[in-house]
């Protein structure tokens, strides 16, 4: 057997890297950091650097569009990776973070003399909203499942953006404008102004890490083994003991906190929301990128979030004659999506479970 081979069948870069001993793991996770953090300088690589960069956005703001996009990925690998619940209106608990950071933050919100607060102030209120906002939508949802329930989830989604629409509170829209960004100066001056969008994504970045370990650790425990239990079988899971209504709570509770967190960011950099920020759109290319990257795995995720957010901006000022690309990024994405479910149904990096199951199923429909 070939080296290429036998490196195929033991599992490939992951198989390689879960049989080095711990030092040697360590080490290439701290030179994957640094290489991250080390993304918004990329451009100034040579022959490499311009293929990559985008043209019509600056990079850097390019890179914090990928940071929140990733953890929307994230946190709807969650719901539906690991705990099997179809949801198609996350977008509603992106709305909710940033709704909940502007309404204590911006001189345009009617608790404004209230409140007054600064942007790391809100964060905490704005989160605990969105996992209120995740067991409102979770608990009468609990006895549906499949189209049942995402039907309900696309119904909450829409009632979030109608209400932001129609309510004066929220200011349809008009928006809510001067949302403080997060503080910190250097040098006297602030690290998070309006011109430099490197510490933006440097932050994301430090907020996807935690997130991922985070969501490492819960996939590891008690809690994960019960939602694979009931992403595979829920009525047996229920039968063995597993406690789905609390799992399944879980579940919406945690997404939605992480979707949550990238409405935070995304309202403290901009300064700006409004209604039409929160389209139905957006949750279905967020699902689109979770099941493009590999619903159920984490790096799956994080490379199906980046990309969803990366294609339209790397297409942004490039014309193939008179024809802007821009314009077309959807279409364009589709036929991105489709070839990819065409030649590799289990995602781009798919979890090992779920790549298991799609060759058992191939090997279940094959002629004999």
């Amino acid at each position: 057997m070939s080296e290429k081979a036998s490196f195929r069948s033991n599992g490939g870069v992951r198989g390689w890297y879960g049989r080095q001993p711990a030092w040697v793991q360590w080490i290439v996770i701290a030179i994957a950091l640094v290489l991250a953090f080390l993304l918004p300088y990329a451009g100034d690589i040579p022959l490499i650097g311009p293929q990559i960069v985008t043209e019509g956005i600056d990079w850097p703001s390019a890179l914090f569009n990928m940071s929140y996009y990733v953890l929307l990925a994230l946190g709807l690998n969650v719901v539906v990776g690991y705990a099997g619940l179809l949801d198609l209106g996350y977008v509603g608990f992106f709305a909710v973070g940033a709704y909940g950071t502007a309404l204590l933050t911006s001189p345009d919100s009617v608790l404004y003399a209230d409140t007054g607060w600064k942007w790391l102030m809100a964060v905490p209120v704005a989160l605990a909203l969105t996992m209120v906002a995740g067991l409102i939508l979770g608990w009468p949802t609990l006895r549906l499942r499949g189209d049942y329930l995402a039907i309900v989830t696309l119904g909450f989604a829409e009632i979030i953006r109608i209400f932001a629409t129609s309510t004066t509170t929220l200011r349809g829209d008009r928006g809510f404008a001067s949302i403080p960004h997060p503080p910190g100066t250097w040098n006297g001056e602030p690290i998070f102004g309006v011109t430099d969008a490197v510490p933006y994504f440097w932050l994301g970045l430090v907020v996807i890490i935690l997130v991922i370990l985070g969501v490492r650790n819960l996939d590891r425990s008690r809690v994960g083994r019960s939602w694979l239990a009931i992403r595979e079988d829920e009525e047996a899971a229920e039968i063995m003991g597993v406690r789905t209504i609390k799992y399944k709570l879980w579940a919406f509770a945690i997404g939605a906190f992480i979707g949550g967190l990238g409405g935070v960011l995304f309202a403290g950099e901009q300064g700006f929301i409004n209604s039409q920020t929160f389209v139905l759109q957006f949750s279905i290319l967020v699902l689109a990128g979770v099941v493009m990257g590999g619903s159920g795995n984490m790096a799956g995720a994080i490379l199906g979030g980046a990309l969803i957010s990366y294609i339209p901006d790397r297409l942004r000022g490039i014309s193939l004659g008179d024809t802007d690309l821009y314009e077309y990024r959807f279409a364009l994405f589709g036929l991105v999506i489709i070839i990819i479910m065409v030649l590799r149904p289990q995602g781009l990096i798919p979890s090992r479970r779920r790549a298991m199951e799609l060759k058992d199923r191939e090997k279940e429909v094959a002629p004999q």
